[in-house]
């Protein structure tokens, strides 16, 4: 580990993946973030890290200029915000692809991504089908380790509600635990900060190769690390 810790440059600082990640690095010593983000968000307080504002188009130079060990992507939107399926792809496959090819640039060679539970190209279902394009597309860009994290249900405040969400956080953990079992445990809720707890934990990690992380995965890097 480098003096000051692993460096973290995080995209999508201002999401909800984002916003706990940042928040789970308060009073740590071994992690030291850098946000990129087109606005300015509030910092918890005791926060180690900075921010790097500008427009999409700028981004590969503060991906360079954060000089950091692991990119951490946490971008992402929803059909309903997007608007159109161009939209959603411009964001969800185009800039995420951006941002990997910037950070192989930059010399980056671990790329920590967040997925969703269910991506598969060959999906019908155009969400999943495109987070599982992307997930092949940074697959191919030559990263000595490439960890894809696949949550289901976020569990957390949203300035966005989507339809239906707030009932479905509510009865969430209960079907988790009656009803998620075997194969579809991959479909249990988590909470942003358990997703941030395991992106700290693999951050740390060393082998190489291509690593998918769904309910089980997440939950077994924080206990393996002692998070």
């Amino acid at each position: 580990m480098r003096p000051g810790g692993t460096r973290i440059c995080l995209v999508g600082a201002t999401g909800l993946t984002g916003n706990a990640l940042i928040a789970q690095a308060v009073g740590r010593e071994d992690v030291h973030i850098v946000g990129i983000a087109r606005r300015e968000t509030k910092l918890p307080p005791g926060a180690r890290m900075e921010m790097l504002v500008g427009e999409p188009i700028d981004w590969p130079l503060l991906i360079r200029a954060a000089r950091a060990d692991v990119l951490v992507c946490a971008l992402g939107t929803t059909m309903r915000q997007a608007g159109d399926e161009a939209a959603f792809r411009a964001i969800d496959h185009d800039l995420v692809r951006f941002c990997a090819e910037a950070a192989r640039a930059a010399g980056i060679e671990h790329m920590i991504l967040i997925s969703s539970v269910g991506a598969d190209r060959a999906s019908r279902h155009f969400y999943l089908s495109v987070k599982g394009e992307t997930e092949q597309a940074l697959g191919k860009l030559g990263f000595r380790r490439l960890d894809i994290l696949r949550p289901s249900l976020l569990r957390g405040h949203r300035w966005h509600r989507r339809p239906g969400e707030a009932i479905a956080q509510m009865l969430a953990p209960m079907l988790g635990v009656l009803v998620l079992h075997g194969k579809y445990r991959a479909y249990r809720s988590i909470s942003p900060a358990k997703v941030a707890h395991a992106i700290l934990a693999l951050a740390r990690e060393k082998a190489r190769g291509r690593f998918v992380h769904e309910y089980d995965a997440m939950q077994r890097a924080i206990r393996r690390i002692g998070d």
